[in-house]
């Protein structure tokens, strides 16, 4: 069984940082291209990042390119989520998932085939 473990959200202030944390269970991960992506109220769940994990190759979205960092630590199965400079319009729930690395990456959410239940993440002004 898949299981897709999201930790690391919180509260903080505009300009702070946070590590998010997805520790994966029931696949083999060198197979799978992980990634996050967010939801904030009212809006669609929108690509945040993606690393694969055979290589460490990663892609970031436009929003977050100086202020994310996605990684992975092999041995422990985990991907994570750095976050600095956060800002308001950052707020979400953060979601990981899973895509098999033959099929490529992809930015659209209805591609990935497991999903975690995701981490709120709440940036005050």
């Amino acid at each position: 069984q898949v299981q897709l473990v999201e930790s690391g959200g919180g509260l903080v202030q505009a300009g702070g940082s946070l590590r998010l944390s997805c520790a994966a269970s029931g696949l083999t991960v060198s197979s799978y291209i992980m990634a996050w992506f967010r939801q904030a109220p009212g809006k669609e769940r929108e690509f945040v990042a993606a690393i694969r994990w055979s290589g460490g190759i990663t892609y970031l979205a436009d929003s977050v390119k100086g202020r994310f960092t996605i990684s992975r630590d092999n041995a422990k199965n985990t991907m994570f989520l750095q976050m600095i400079s956060l800002k308001p319009e950052d707020t979400a729930v953060y979601h990981c998932a899973a895509r098999l690395a033959y099929a490529g990456i992809s930015y659209d959410r209805s591609r990935y085939d497991y999903w975690g239940q995701g981490t709120q993440v709440t940036v005050s002004s």
